[in-house]
């Protein structure tokens, strides 16, 4: 009898229950995103207002970091290496330690000046405490959909795409292939995540290009009267091409910067210092801290409307964010890599529009997605936060550059992603 209740559970039960569970994981990650979000931009402003105080002390806090985790974080330091080895199936544990010890060096990272972004920690929070509640729930691939739930619950939460959080949570993990399995509960834990984080008052970026440039419309430029305009097509093929390649180029770069820092300084301690040094050097030496922390300021620079001559972005805006990001991340500072990639993205679209010949807030918004989801091998995530940020009108832009980028990227991740092999 107690066999034919477990597998009665198993088969009919083990799916709402897994989504029951989802909508309270959804909840608990919406609030401590919010709250992690929120101290971050309070950091962010402060370092902000006074960069000549803060950014000096970049190498000093690097050495706190790493000390910080040697002492009370051992392990958890690999950050997303370790989520991803969990969902792989090659290590069985999560530590809860690791969410106090990323939110704390991510704000020291970016109080003091790193060149890092966000979304690392969100994506920890939820994945580590869907990880271990899953423990609790003894439910056929409970551990695996709850870390995948947990994941678009922490992205939906600091970021409030939904859409985006679901896709990059069930594309992420696995090359070509979407775990279905965990899609409702992803999907439940997700929209929870987001609505809460939204409740506590996390301010969302976002951008009506209508709006903000109302003489012309996406359909409008992709469709005229003789039907789909295939130059313009061409031209945003084009785009994909090169934010593929930027993508591509900064993932396959940031994976040599770490084994040569590595290689090269092997005691994480001198590494940090020894490269904090010359980080906030050059930091202050460029516009005092225009490429610290996460970039928005660059993002808001792209989508000003003093922008669409370009006058306010430099052309070397993209290319010093992205060296700047590698360096931060690579020698061990903390916080991640998606917000630098869309300031980078935003800046090298602004910087090629006039050669591709796309009006220049399109090719910026396109770069802000294609260039993520060229450096995180994904599809559907980069469409989607093109859409929940720039507007469900073009959707279709989207999808046209962000599948070009998905092919031109080399193939290269940010993430430790496993790859489908067809046979």
């Amino acid at each position: 009898m107690k066999a034919r209740i477990q597998a009665f559970v198993q088969k009919w039960l083990s799916l709402p229950i897994l989504t029951i569970v989802a909508v309270a994981l959804g909840a608990v990650v919406g609030a401590l995103t919010a709250f992690f979000g929120q101290v971050l931009l309070t950091v962010s402003a402060l370092r902000d207002a006074n960069p000549i105080y803060w950014i000096p002390g970049l190498a000093l806090i690097g050495v706190a970091i790493v000390l910080g985790y040697q002492k009370f974080g051992k392990g958890t330091e690999r950050g997303m290496d370790m989520v991803f080895g969990v969902a792989h199936g090659k290590e069985s544990e999560i530590p809860l330690r690791m969410i106090p010890m990323v939110a704390v060096s991510t704000w020291l990272t970016h109080l003091f000046g790193g060149s890092a972004g966000r979304e690392g920690v969100a994506i920890q929070i939820g994945a580590t405490l869907g990880h271990n509640i899953s423990k609790k729930i003894h439910v056929e691939n409970a551990g695996k959909i709850l870390l995948i739930a947990g994941m678009a619950a922490g992205f939906a939460g600091l970021f409030q795409t939904p859409l985006a959080a679901i896709a990059l949570a069930l594309e992420v993990l696995l090359v070509g292939y979407l775990n279905l399995s965990a899609l409702l509960p992803a999907t439940v834990a997700a929209f929870t995540a987001y609505k809460v984080s939204e409740m506590l008052g996390l301010e969302k970026f976002s951008v009506n290009l209508s709006g903000l440039f109302p003489n012309w419309n996406v359909a409008g430029l992709l469709w005229n009267e003789n039907g789909l305009d295939i130059h313009f097509v061409l031209k945003l093929a084009l785009l994909g091409v090169l934010f593929g390649i930027v993508g591509g180029g900064f993932a396959k770069l940031l994976s040599l910067a770490k084994k040569l820092f590595a290689n090269k300084l092997p005691n994480p301690l001198k590494r940090i210092a020894f490269v904090g040094i010359a980080l906030s050097a050059l930091i202050l030496l460029f516009w005092q801290g225009r490429y610290a922390g996460l970039g928005t300021n660059l993002i808001d620079l792209s989508f000003a409307a003093s922008a669409q001559d370009a006058s306010t972005i430099y052309a070397c805006d993209w290319i010093l964010k992205f060296v700047l990001t590698i360096v931060t991340v690579a020698v061990g500072f903390k916080g991640g890599e998606v917000t630098p990639l869309f300031a980078i993205g935003a800046t090298f679209g602004t910087w090629v529009a006039a050669m591709v010949g796309v009006p220049l807030p399109l090719a910026a918004a396109l770069g802000y997605a294609a260039v993520f989801g060229g450096a995180t091998n994904t599809l559907f995530a980069p469409i989607f936060i093109g859409a929940e940020i720039f507007g469900f009108d073009t959707l279709p832009a989207f999808f046209i550059v962000c599948v070009v980028a998905f092919v031109c990227n080399g193939g290269q991740s940010i993430y430790a992603q496993k790859k489908l092999r067809l046979k």
